[in-house]
């Protein structure tokens, strides 16, 4: 998740050098041809493009907009998860009888470790990479066998909750209650695993493009009078606005991606595991993730 700091010009660069290329290549290209055939290229009023810009800037801001809902809704269901996790675990304390701490603490430490599985799964990353300190080891065999790791650690939990309930533990209307939290949970991920598999069309990312190309053509060739040291190098800079608005909404649009722009799940499940081990009176808690340069992780 992007912070407040800056983000350093090698980073922005990044991000256009391959349209940077292209569009002085196509600028240079047309006012070359332009100048070579002005007699048979007639003259572009400078209102044609002004109003082509126009009609990107307006295109853009819708997807800029679709895709600043796709990364809120996403934060919003991480934050969703924050407050899940906490209440499962004082609903936990406070509703299950004295005597049954280890299968409180199995539990919350398996909470903390879906919480990880979840966003290392989102991205495409092993979901089960460094839960051995949370999880025992023959449990986390058991869940290779899942496609869907996460989902085996909610089933688990609720398996044990069942126990609790079994043994008379836990009073009928309590286990309800905790169930209630568990759903939510589960809710939370099927949320999150929707966002992440429900792409935005590629045809839309291909349209703009070709739109600023043409954009860039247009303008090119109603500069064409002036020197080609000014014309060339204003429809670099024009379209390398449209281009980082372009860059800029298709990696907030995949929330998930594992890339400076996306939800910061791995600092976010850090919190929880601060949270949830202080709360069953652990000493051993984290450090808070600490911002990476210019984004948190």
């Amino acid at each position: 998740m992007l912070l407040n700091n800056r983000p350093p010009f090698k980073y922005v660069l990044s991000k256009l050098t391959p349209e940077i290329y292209y569009v002085c290549l196509t600028s240079a290209a047309i006012y070359a041809i332009s100048i070579a055939f002005k007699h048979a290229i007639p003259p572009v009023p400078i209102t044609i493009p002004t109003f082509l810009g126009t009609a990107i800037s307006i295109i853009l801001s819708f997807k800029l907009n679709q895709s600043y809902d796709r990364w809120w809704e996403a934060r919003k269901i991480w934050g969703s998860i924050v407050n899940d996790s906490r209440n499962l675990v004082i609903q936990l304390q406070s509703f299950v009888t004295g005597g049954n701490k280890e299968i409180i603490r199995a539990i919350t430490y398996r909470q903390i470790a879906w919480c990880y599985a979840l966003g290392r799964s989102l991205r495409g990353l092993d979901a089960l990479d460094r839960l051995d300190r949370l999880v025992d080891t023959n449990e986390l065999e058991n869940y290779k066998a899942h496609v869907n790791k996460p989902l085996a650690l909610l089933q688990q939990n609720a398996a044990d909750i069942t126990e609790l309930r079994t043994a008379s533990h836990l009073d009928p209307f309590s286990h309800v209650q905790i169930n209630n939290t568990q759903v939510s949970l589960t809710n939370s991920m099927g949320m999150a695993e929707r966002i992440k598999s429900t792409v935005f069309p590629s045809t839309y990312r291909l349209f703009l493009h070709m739109i600023i190309y043409v954009f860039t053509i247009i303008l090119t060739i109603a500069l064409r009078d002036i020197e080609f040291y000014i014309a060339v190098p204003t429809s670099l800079i024009i379209a390398c606005f449209f281009f980082l608005l372009e860059r800029t909404a298709t990696h907030l649009q995949d929330p998930f991606s594992n890339r400076p722009t996306d939800t910061a799940m791995t600092a976010i499940a850090t919190t929880i595991e601060i949270n949830l081990k202080q709360l069953i009176g652990e000493a051993n808690v984290p450090e808070p993730c600490k911002p990476n340069d210019f984004y948190l992780n």
